[in-house]
């Protein structure tokens, strides 16, 4: 097994698993910098793409699937698998993405990483599996979990015909998230790849997290100023919504305009809807409300800003407001347009709800930052800047603990990967000294024989 990405760093996953018959992937993921696009993706790949046989894809974030037109770009010509959502949501983020990288490499003056023909071409490449729907690779053996991360996410196990397995977690979701159902239990294996995105940190109280969106929303109402939530387009943005489409239907909080200013996130919102009554998916709640007659992505206020003008239109309806727009970390997307409107008002106030990475926008903000420059201008940040993390999508400390519990003794090794140090160092010793198991935080480029 070589780590090609996602070792010491959060995104960018992409890791070779080579056995004596079979070249295969798990994810092929973006690298993410302060940047939307990392220098590093133009590098070739540790790799020859044409000797891949298959991909194996855990989720749709762009952090696991946005190089895979480059894959192909670069001559593999293999099979790419993952659930159906996840196949259906890769489409749209990869074409969205496709936007936004093109136009951030027109401004530096560099080639574009890759075409929408790329991508439509990568899309015929693409089958769709089911959780537990065993598939063969030559001599090995996949099986996809769900992962509890977003709709159709996966953790996968993979079996040699040697016997050997290796469980790759891909994103692990957070505690009981709504509408989606909970990560399955880790079967047994000799090796595991685990995430530690939040490896050292544990997450509020997920069932105070509805309240605590209540009071963001109530203050910012009382103040008359806007609340801006970055969101990314996918899973927060439609847990935000099925969350304040309670507290608006109950009379919680005041009616007021709500924006979800994201072409993708609406697009997405659609998927969402597409798979909403398959049991197989949605949670029994989810479905019960749905059954019920409650359309759980609409309510009244709601406002969505598919077009650039009904964007900028937002600009005129008077506060108090709210505003959900992409991107989650401020690294691109509408939300920073209307940053670069709102937070030098103390009136305001800015709510994360996600993972901020170094060097972005929203990292900068969340940890203090009085001046920030957006569009090479330097804006103040006068606003109330709050964080609610129990809205994260991945599991926590506790959570990456507990699900590796189960296998403790039989385990060979865990290695540690998507992650910042100060977050795998710690995983990792927990693992170490609570559990005996054995542990290592892999570097890019390594490989090592199972």
């Amino acid at each position: 097994m070589t780590f090609c990405g996602g070792a010491g760093e959060v995104t960018g996953a992409n890791y070779l698993l080579e056995s004596e018959g079979a070249k295969v992937l798990i994810d092929c993921g973006l690298i993410q910098s302060g940047a939307f696009c990392d220098p590093k993706n133009f590098e070739d790949f540790p790799y020859d793409p044409k000797t891949i046989d298959a991909v194996f894809v855990t989720h749709a974030h762009i952090d696991h699937t946005g190089r895979l037109p480059l894959l192909y770009k670069r001559n593999f010509k293999g099979t790419i698998y993952s659930t159906p959502p996840t196949k259906d949501f890769a489409e749209h983020l990869l074409i969205d993405s496709e936007g936004i990288l093109r136009k951030e490499l027109l401004r530096e003056k560099k080639p574009p990483l890759y075409s929408l023909s790329d991508i439509n071409e990568t899309l015929k490449l693409w089958k769709k599996i089911s959780y537990h729907e065993t598939l063969r690779v030559k001599d090995l053996i996949i099986e996809f979990f769900d992962a509890g991360h977003i709709l159709g996410s996966a953790f996968i196990s993979i079996t040699s015909d040697s016997g050997k397995k290796i469980v790759f977690s891909g994103d692990l979701g957070n505690w009981t998230a709504p509408m989606i159902k909970d990560t399955e239990p880790i079967p047994a294996a000799d090796y595991v790849l685990i995430e530690s995105t939040y490896g050292n940190r544990l997450h509020g109280d997920f069932s105070k997290r509805k309240d605590e969106l209540e009071d963001a929303i109530e203050e910012t109402v009382k103040t008359g100023g806007v609340l801006l939530i970055p969101a990314f387009a996918m899973e927060r943005t439609q847990e935000l919504l099925y969350e304040l489409n309670d507290l608006v239907e109950n009379g919680k909080i005041p009616r007021v305009p709500i924006f979800i200013d994201s072409p993708l996130a609406i697009r997405l919102t659609d998927v969402y809807k597409k798979f909403s009554e398959d049991p197989l998916y949605f949670d029994s709640e989810a479905i019960a409300r749905l059954q019920g007659g409650d359309a759980i992505f609409d309510f009244p206020g709601l406002r969505t800003s598919l077009t650039t003008e009904q964007s900028k239109e937002i600009d005129f309806v008077k506060p108090p407001k709210i505003i959900i727009a992409g991107s989650g970390m401020s690294n691109g997307g509408r939300i920073i347009f209307h940053e670069q409107l709102y937070l030098s008002d103390p009136r305001n106030a800015i709510l994360f709800i996600g993972y901020q990475g170094k060097g972005t926008l929203g990292r900068s903000i969340r940890d203090g930052a009085k001046k920030v420059r957006i569009f090479g201008q330097s804006v103040d940040v006068n606003c109330k800047v709050k964080e609610i993390s129990a809205y994260s999508a991945h599991a926590d400390q506790a959570k990456l603990l507990e699900w590796i519990k189960p296998i403790r003794e039989s385990i060979q090794k865990v290695f540690i990967v998507q992650g910042e140090e100060e977050e795998m160092v710690p995983l990792a010793d927990k693992m170490k000294n609570e559990m005996t198991i054995d542990t290592q935080i892999p570097k890019e480029g390594e490989t090592v024989v199972l």
